[in-house]
């Protein structure tokens, strides 16, 4: 391998990793201060969005249909969400805010998954293409089945 082509894989990783490093100290500190990161990251969805199915926030957040009700439950046994029955379907079940819930999603992101949620909406179509290309060749490089982490 030329020295030019080590030097970019080095530079390549060693950008991965203070990715990774960050992320993982945002969720250490989240944890802390109470609403978890994929708590929060709903919150502020539901915020966004308006009240929601379990369907659609388990589609937002990319993980199981069993991971998100389980996560919904938590959000709503420490007072942050409500389910209501749909008026007009009532096997259909809306999440929705509390406005104790309202009040956390409302704070503004401060670092992380809910940052990066946040601003990558506001870059060029022709950037994003180039962070999906570069990521699917990271998950594709790691042998990771993207399917599994659901």
């Amino acid at each position: 391998m030329a020295q030019e082509t080590q030097k970019a894989a080095l530079d390549v990783t060693q950008k991965f990793l203070v990715l990774y490093r960050h992320l993982r100290r945002y969720s250490r500190k989240t944890q802390c201060e109470g609403v978890r990161g994929r708590g929060l990251v709903t919150l502020r969805y539901l915020n966004e969005a308006g009240p929601l199915t379990i369907g659609q926030i388990c589609e937002y957040l990319f993980i199981s249909g069993s991971s998100t009700s389980e996560l919904v439950s938590r959000l709503e046994e420490a007072g942050y969400l409500e389910r209501r029955r749909s008026t007009k379907d009532s096997r259909v079940v809306y999440v929705e805010l509390t406005p104790k819930g309202r009040e956390i999603a409302e704070q503004p992101p401060s670092g992380g998954i809910p940052l990066l949620r946040e601003r990558i909406k506001a870059l060029p179509f022709d950037r994003l293409q180039l962070l999906d290309e570069a990521f699917a060749s990271l998950i594709e490089i790691m042998e990771i089945d993207s399917n599994a982490l659901k």
